[in-house]
């Protein structure tokens, strides 16, 4: 099997965008691996894979091997003798399977992809799975099937490019593989999305990197026929091999002469140059704007929190008899302190926030204050004129109240002298009632005017915290865009003078490309 290695679909290295065509093999070299294998005839004589009379120069193998190395791959595919003429294939009845088919299918040779139930005889069995898996037991059951048939077997991974852990992936398969004893198999990685988008694109470099040339190739290796009734097919493929060869050529000319590589660079550096201060300007404006938003936020929670401790206070006290009231400071305070964890809470999640949304770390601390204090005890309840009055009240209420109830008596002359007495009775007894309740309501009043005035001085206090923190978070903010800032500022000036010294190498060499390019449109023409 040979060793393939599906090409990194995030790379960036296409040699025709920096105009070299000395390196242009470089976006093929995993096919190159895919087609090096060592039962290749024409590798191992130092031949041309085509039979004579039909076999290309080493110079134009040079030339196919450099710009086009899975045509390079293909034909040395070709010249091997085959087994059959179709492929068993194995694979998922989805989206990406039907899409790498027609993808295959825009190949020559055309290889046939047959259903595994249909009865010809295959040459190789391929088996497709999805690039984010891992091998099961029911695929290497599968394989172990097909390996007791003594039939050759291709592994692929479809999809690669959905996966940036797909090389993890791939290895992972692999030692599964080898824990089993099968150590003769390789998978290669492909995605039939990057090349149907190369082809869109008419972008020969990503063609490449997507692997499925790569694994045509080998397909075609599996199925290609002898020397013998081969020869029109090799010629074929040739011919295609020799005209796509020459089109990636004609479209490096193309690129030199217009001088797209330099456009591009100036485009990129125009990009750049807007970004020098490191958008330090705009995370500092983010930092206040957020700040000033917290501090909006917080201010509107912590008067809504206080707000629903003051009710509760009042509901409290409604139901607080003296002793309750007496021991009602201690209470305030405790339910102040908790106050404080929730406002301290709230704050910890907005800071978290806000560094959020301008793109920094959250601070991993900041200072905490202890609990706001309620302030001294309320004084002693001053009695005045209203106090006196309600005695006078309550005594002459409770006079008429014992002469109702003993106005039966007076009808009976012994007991009417009796009934001054009980009369004076209930009437002091009414009056003591009726000045306790009203004493008791003034407490009431008085503790409830205090704790007003506490939730004031405490709200006061929490309200300088918020505005103390937000002061020490915003300053560490803007301390960690300054930073950053200036971070990138110093990779923008060293990617801008990269760029101006790649451009002014791209002009220097562009002469010796153009001449390397047409030297090499000369070579092919002499056949």
């Amino acid at each position: 099997m040979p060793d393939s290695e599906a090409p990194d679909p995030g790379s960036a290295a296409d040699a025709r965008g920096t105009g070299d065509p000395s390196t242009s093999a470089d976006h093929g070299t995993a096919d190159e691996e895919q087609g090096d294998r060592a039962d290749d005839p024409g590798a191992a004589s130092g031949r041309s894979p085509i039979d004579d009379p039909n076999a290309l120069s080493p110079a134009v193998d040079a030339v196919i091997e450099r710009w086009n190395p899975q045509g390079a791959a293909l034909l040395r595919a070709m010249a091997g003798a085959g087994h059959g003429t179709t492929v068993d294939f194995y694979a998922p009845d989805d989206a990406n399977t039907t899409l790498l088919r027609t993808e295959l299918a825009r190949f020559e040779p055309h290889i046939d992809l047959a259903d595994p139930t249909s009865g010809t005889e295959p040459a190789a069995a391929l088996i497709l799975f999805d690039a984010g898996s891992v091998l099961g037991a029911d695929m290497f059951a599968l394989i172990d099937r097909l390996r007791a048939a003594d039939r050759r077997i291709l592994l692929a991974m479809n999809g690669f490019h959905a996966y940036q852990d797909w090389r993890a992936t791939r290895d992972r398969n692999l030692e599964l593989l080898a824990a089993r004893g099968i150590t003769d198999l390789d998978i290669v990685a492909v995605s039939a999305r990057m090349s149907a988008a190369a082809r869109a694109a008419d972008d020969s470099a990503l063609l490449d990197r997507s692997g499925v040339a790569g694994l045509h190739a080998t397909l075609a290796a599996a199925t290609a026929k002898g020397p013998a009734d081969g020869a029109q097919r090799r010629t074929a493929v040739r011919t295609r091999v020799l005209a796509d060869t020459r089109a990636r050529i004609d479209e490096q000319i193309t690129a030199l002469r217009s001088g797209t590589d330099t456009a591009r660079i100036r485009e990129e550096r125009i990009g750049l140059a807007a970004e020098r201060d490191g958008g330090r300007q705009a995370g500092l404006a983010a930092v206040r704007s957020q700040v000033q938003l917290a501090r909006v936020d917080l201010t509107a929670e912590l008067g809504s929190m206080v707000r629903a401790l003051h009710t509760r206070s009042r509901a409290e006290l409604d139901r607080c008899d003296r002793a309750e009231l007496r021991a009602y400071p201690q209470r305030l305070q405790q339910a102040a302190g908790e106050l404080s964890a929730s406002v301290d809470a709230v704050i910890d999640d907005r800071v978290i926030e806000a560094a959020r949304r301008i793109g920094t770390a959250a601070p991993t601390a900041r200072r905490r204050d202890p609990a706001p204090r309620v302030g001294p005890d309320p004084g002693k309840r001053h009695r005045g004129v209203e106090d006196h009055l309600m005695i006078a009240l309550g005594a002459s209420a409770g006079v008429g109240l014992g002469r109702l109830i003993v106005a039966p008596l007076s009808l009976v002359p012994t007991l009417d002298v009796a009934s001054v007495p009980v009369t004076l009775l209930l009437g002091a007894g009414a009056a003591a009632w009726v000045v306790r309740a009203r004493g008791q309501l003034a407490e009431r009043n008085h503790m409830s005017q205090w704790v007003s005035e506490a939730l004031v001085n405490i709200k006061a206090q929490l309200e300088q915290r918020v505005a103390a923190v937000l002061v020490d978070i915003e300053a560490e903010l803007a301390e960690h865009v300054v930073r950053e800032s200036t971070a990138r500022a110093i990779a923008v000036d060293r990617r801008v003078t990269e760029l101006d010294a790649l451009a002014r190498r791209l002009v220097a060499e562009r002469p010796a490309q153009l001449t390397a390019c047409e030297r090499d449109i000369a070579t092919l023409d002499q056949l």
